[in-house]
């Protein structure tokens, strides 16, 4: 790596839990320049603007998130171990050190709806790969004979187990009790589990 690319993602790094904290919009030049200890020249000597460091500590975010479960779920044999990895992971959520701040893609989402279109396409973009992915660990264990295939709406099936993840997160950061997560998780393994 360059010396331009390592105080790249040093910024990126050391801004993304901010962002994902605060939002775009709570995020400052102020707060950027105390995490890094860089001038406000030296972020935008690196970045074009606020959008460009926004964005990159999104993907960062997500990357990180992404990372944990995709480790968990290569460790898994059958498909419906990978898809228990989901609520397994997001019931321990708080105390992976993931990302400070709770989940990128609902806090990015809700923030960006209506205020900022490029953060919401990212946002959206992630969405709709975690819903493919988990479409196709269903369809890949209907496939294997793991799961009852006349029964299950793969999508639909995709698109709950999201909502209920982003459901309880929300719920559970909204209440600041992980207790409400853990239930909601709970629930989650149940659906994954009758998938059979």
């Amino acid at each position: 790596m360059s010396k331009a690319e390592k105080t790249k993602q040093f910024i990126i790094e050391k801004t993304a839990p901010i962002f994902n904290t605060k939002g775009y919009s709570g995020t400052s030049i102020n707060d950027m320049t105390t995490a890094t200890g860089l001038t406000k020249g030296s972020i935008y000597g690196n970045f074009e603007n606020k959008d460009e460091v926004a964005i990159a500590s999104f993907k960062f975010n997500v990357k990180k998130l992404h990372d944990v479960l995709s480790r968990e779920i290569e460790k898994q044999r059958t498909f419906k171990e990978k898809l228990l990895v989901y609520p397994r992971v997001y019931a321990k959520y708080q105390s992976l050190d993931v990302t400070l701040g709770g989940c990128p893609i609902l806090n990015t989402a809700i923030e960006s709806d209506d205020t900022h279109p490029v953060l919401k396409k990212y946002a959206e973009r992630t969405l709709i790969y975690w819903k493919e992915k988990l479409m196709y660990l269903i369809d890949q264990g209907i496939n294997a004979g793991e799961f009852k295939a006349k029964s299950i709406n793969t999508e639909n099936t995709a698109l709950t187990i999201i909502a209920l993840i982003e459901g309880g997160m929300m719920i559970s950061k909204l209440t600041g009790n992980d207790n409400d997560l853990s239930a909601i998780m709970l629930s989650l393994y149940k659906i994954i589990e009758d998938l059979e």
